[in-house]
């Protein structure tokens, strides 16, 4: 299947299409900023709160009569330009593939050498997240504004959570399960320089997201070139991993490292200041390619759970300074599932809440991505970190669907592996508000990696957005079963391989979104019974009504995005973790007996918030030698302030059965 890198098939349409819209824009813009000006954000209410009121009226009275005035006078030329638009959208293509022109930067091919399904497995990370980016006036009756500086704001927050190293911290031991970042007091790094083995002892302290500093990976990537065309295997040079493991038997003392130049790592059991009660494991994989101009600036100020850790794993000698003053590398913490499980026993996984994306994160699906010029920043931040990224999706005026279409389907994907194919299907029953967009679903074939036979492993992914408006349980459920049908047609439509002999492997099935239903309120019973959950599994959920008890609601509350108890990742991480924290700033199921309002009633709130947003993965389908199973679920809190939706991760682990060789 072809790709379309451009929306237009020639470039006269294209060209057509931009001066049809460029008459548009400037009556869309004024309207925008006119219906803008009458709602306020609750963040822009206490900024006047000090002012004199009446400046802020004056403001009002002033501009209204010129927008009005200039709106009027670019009306002619929208007319003109929308009689242009209109029927261009029939020729219009219903998605952008976008791939990182800069070759120095690109690791796609890369990727796809890294496994040859020969080891035990390999694990791949999933994200979606709802980013509310709508038109300014529209955004703000969600209690958001500014849509194009907070769509460059988030492309910048995921992709540097995303490209941190992925550091974590295990703790055996049964009786203590808290993470003291003060015990680590020095970590051994092997130093591979003239055959001599160094220690940089790097301490371990607990601090706020704001001292993550990205890397610029100008040099770092021209290193790893130069170290793989040196010799040894590609993926040894490039993983480059750093064990260090601390022994409580030894009653929390090292001795002198013993580095392994080969694969990075190294054993200590020597003096050191006292660790962790028991068995303390700490891990780091490589970081992805940070491009220049990172910031690690994530408008935190408080301390996050997550400690951040300080090491580097280098040529040549490398002093404390140095390691303390250029490097500032974040961790991210998680407990062991022993530990873990010692309030779900039951639990094969681990789930927390994230102040950070997950490090290493290898697809993103993202939802109302409505605006396209924030659509456009938030490609070009993302692209620093993800090659392949699929956007403008959906169709616009008649073309495709029932009713008369304003803006596109919102759905957006990223990718670290190259995309094969990619399939777009509108909703054709949308009501209200919804019909005015071309809402639906987006599916996408990824290369993951090949066999030593030359087959390609691959891998099914998929986002939808469903109905919003409360109370359409019927629309919601014909979406359903359209996604079911969408599904099973993309699946055959491209897949190329028989059942005697195999061209492609295929490693996982994931569906991800805003499915605008949770799985406890009473009125979604119908969505929640859907055969669609007979297919594919949902990771926090216990049957239809019921959710795990780890698992969170992910709707944000919007009178309170800014309030300074939950207005930076770190502190809205710490106010999730708590139950009466989530009363306060989550929206909680509805129920019969409950009245709409949410305040006034803290203690009849039952659950932990309406989820609806989910990810899912199905077993059906998949290489019959082959396992699949999750490894990690994370509830994110890194978009505070930007979004009234928690992003969701969830890591999967594709397992071979076979050996290491």
């Amino acid at each position: 299947m072809v790709l379309y890198t451009s929306p237009f098939p020639n470039s006269f349409l294209s060209v057509l299409h931009s001066f049809s819209w460029g008459l548009i824009f400037p009556c869309y813009w004024l309207a925008d900023r006119l219906v803008g000006s009458f709602v306020p954000t609750t963040y822009e209410k206490r900024q006047r709160a000090d002012d004199p009121c009446y400046f802020h009226a004056l403001c009002i009275i002033i501009t209204t009569p010129i927008y009005l005035a200039l709106l009027v006078a670019s009306l002619p030329f929208a007319l003109i330009g929308f009689l242009l638009w209109s029927p261009l959208q029939s020729a219009r293509r219903p998605y952008i593939y976008s791939r990182l022109e800069d070759k120095n930067h690109a690791n796609g091919a890369t990727l796809l050498t890294e496994w040859k399904a020969a080891g035990t497995g390999k694990s791949f990370c999933f994200g979606s997240a709802n980013v509310c980016l709508l038109p300014d006036s529209l955004a703000r009756f969600n209690n958001v504004f500014n849509t194009q500086s907070r769509a460059k704001e988030i492309g910048r927050r995921i992709r540097n959570g995303a490209s941190r190293p992925q550091i974590k911290i295990y703790i055996d031991s049964p009786t203590n399960t808290s993470i003291s970042a003060a015990s680590f007091s020095s970590l051994v790094s092997p130093q591979g320089g003239d055959n001599t083995n160094r220690t940089v002892n790097a301490g371990i302290k607990r601090t706020t997201s704001m001292e993550y500093k990205g890397d610029n990976s100008g040099s770092n990537n021209s290193e790893d070139r130069e170290d793989k065309a040196g010799g040894g295997e590609p993926n040894e040079a490039e993983e480059n991993t750093c064990i260090v493991r601390i022994n409580g038997e030894d009653n929390g003392h090292m001795s002198d490292p013993e580095p392994d130049t080969v694969n990075g790592q190294a054993h200590a059991s020597g003096p050191a200041e006292p660790s962790l009660e028991g068995d303390a494991e700490i891990s780091k994989t490589p970081n992805h390619k940070q491009k220049e101009g990172d910031s690690g600036s994530l408008d935190s100020y408080s301390a996050s759970r997550e400690s951040l850790v300080k090491v580097r794993v280098g040529d040549g000698t490398v002093d404390q300074s140095t390691v303390n003053n250029k490097l500032l590398y974040k961790a991210s913490i998680m407990k062991k599932t022993s530990v873990r499980k010692k309030k779900h026993t039951d639990e094969t996984f681990d789930h927390e809440i994230s102040a950070f994306f997950p490090a290493n994160l290898d697809f993103l699906c993202l939802q109302e991505v409505f605006d396209k010029r924030a659509a456009e920043k938030l490609k070009e931040q993302l692209h620093h970190y993800f090659e392949y990224i699929v956007y403008d999706v959906g169709v616009y005026s008649c073309h495709g669907c029932c009713s008369f279409k304003f803006v596109n389907s919102g759905l957006l994907f990223a990718s670290r592996y190259p995309v094969m194919d990619a399939a777009y299907h509108c909703y054709p029953n949308g009501r209200g508000m919804d019909s005015l967009a071309s809402k639906g679903a987006l599916f996408l074939k990824v290369q993951v990696g090949s066999t030593p036979q030359d087959q390609r492993i691959v891998g099914y992914i998929s986002c939808t957005h469903l109905q919003a408006i409360a109370g359409d349980t019927t629309v919601r459920c014909e979406q359903l079963d359209m996604l079911q049908d969408w599904l099973s047609e993309f699946r055959k439509s491209t897949s190329s391989s028989s059942t005697a002999n195999p061209e492609e492997l295929v490693a996982f099935d994931v569906l991800c979104g805003d499915l605008n239903f949770d799985n406890c309120s009473s009125e979604d019973k119908l969505e929640q019974q859907h055969s669609l959950f007979t297919h594919y599994k949902d990771p926090c959920r216990i049957g239809p009504g019921e959710d795990k008890p780890w698992a969170i609601g992910t709707l944000l509350d919007p009178e309170g995005l800014y309030d300074e108890e939950v207005c930076t990742p770190d502190n809205l991480q710490k106010v999730l973790e708590s139950e009466e924290g989530r009363k306060g700033y989550l929206v909680y199921p509805t129920s019969k007996n409950h009245s709409s309002s949410q305040k006034g009633r803290k203690a009849s709130l039952k659950g932990n918030g309406r989820r609806i947003d989910y990810m899912l993965y199905t077993e059906e389908g998949l290489y019959l030698e082959w396992k699949v199973e999750v490894e990690e679920f994370s509830f994110i809190t890194q978009l505070a302030g930007l979004t009234d939706h928690l992003p969701v991760a969830m890591r999967l682990m594709v397992s071979t059965g076979e050996e290491d060789p």
